[in-house]
């Protein structure tokens, strides 16, 4: 039995974190997906992982790193995006508030990792090592900027591809397309604070975000990334079979806009002609944080008067989704257990005590 003598901080980070441990990992690897359906699994902020009746394995934005863990000088890192967006100095508090569901570094099988842009919450130094280290034949699948990233960690430049709108990757069973990129957030990201945006050409958008249809032989999975509101979701729509849409969802501070509020969750699906729309990102930081649920109540209101054709879903991080066999039901629970209570004599000193 341990003391507290032989207890420290390191051996408390070693046992914790990440603090589902391989329950997940686990989890996945042993999920046979029926013939017909495709599943995920929802990774917290923009995370997903994806997995194919034949069991092909498709990462997208794992996200393993941290909000602000100190006050600092309680002022905003100069050029950072926010600051260029509205002009602010005061520090944003972006704590991380979800907790970590899967083991980067227990990670298998993986077939490839797509990333959606450079946004350091979805392109991750430590899942890119993580896939590399333990998944020597997976593709590292990104727009131009993305992939220039991955090459200056390490990652080889024979394991990457280069995506630009219109494109087509073939990863055994599933077909990745894609698609044009709204996030007008990662067109004011800049890494230089001497760089002065204002009077400029804005940067290409194709170079540094895409967004991503991931055909499957249970069905299509859009993923917007981190992109806002856009009438060309639309276009999208009306040249793809989409069933499944996830969009980065939140509340927008004054003065910002971020992420995608409920009432835009709605168009996005309806534009697209989906089937699931999927509130993503909500979840991850404190100072963006929403009720998901509004989306459902304004869903709610809206889809007889509207004819919506689809159904929102309220996912939690952790859990996960399986279409078709999930696409009528509003929102994801945990399985609960104790199924098999009862099925040996229990150990009371009295019926009483029950």
């Amino acid at each position: 039995m341990a003391t507290i003598h032989d207890v420290t901080k390191e051996s408390w980070i070693l046992s914790t974190f990440p603090e589902w441990g391989t329950y997940l990992n686990e989890e996945i690897e042993q999920e046979e997906v029926k013939v017909g359906t495709v599943s995920m699994w929802w990774l917290g902020c923009t995370g997903i992982w994806l997995k194919s009746h034949e069991r092909t394995n498709v990462l997208c934005d794992l996200w393993c790193g941290t909000g602000k863990q100190s006050h600092g000088n309680r002022k905003m890192k100069k050029g950072h995006q926010m600051m260029r967006m509205s002009g602010c100095e005061n520090m944003q508090p972006n704590l991380r508030t979800q907790p970590f569901v899967i083991d980067p570094f227990a990670i298998k099988d993986v077939d490839a990792l797509v990333v959606t842009h450079i946004h350091s919450d979805h392109l991750d130094i430590n899942t890119a090592a993580a896939v590399h280290q333990n998944c020597p034949d997976a593709r590292f699948i990104g727009p131009k900027e993305v992939v220039a990233t991955w090459l200056k960690w390490g990652i080889p430049e024979s394991k990457t591809t280069i995506v630009k709108p219109g494109d087509r990757v073939s990863i055994k069973d599933i077909e990745i397309v894609a698609l044009e990129a709204f996030d007008r957030t990662a067109l004011v990201t800049c890494e230089d604070p001497e760089v002065i945006l204002k009077g400029r050409l804005p940067q290409d958008m194709d170079e540094i975000a895409v967004n991503y249809l991931f055909e499957t032989s249970g069905g299509s999975i859009y993923h917007a990334g981190d992109s806002h509101y856009s009438n060309l979701f639309a276009k999208h729509g009306n040249e793809h079979k989409i069933d499944v849409c996830l969009g980065a969802y939140g509340e927008n501070p004054r003065g910002i806009t971020d992420k995608v509020t409920s009432v835009d969750m709605l168009r996005m699906a309806e534009a697209l002609n989906a089937n699931v729309v999927i509130p993503v990102h909500y979840d991850i930081w404190a100072n963006f944080m929403a009720d998901p649920k509004e989306i459902t109540e304004i869903w709610k209101f809206k889809k007889d008067r509207l004819d919506y054709q689809f159904k929102p879903f309220i996912w939690q991080v952790g859990g996960k989704f399986t279409y078709p066999n999930d696409k009528d039901k509003l929102e994801f629970n945990f399985y609960r257990g104790f199924d098999d209570v009862f099925t040996t004599d229990n150990d009371t000193p009295f019926p009483s005590f029950l």
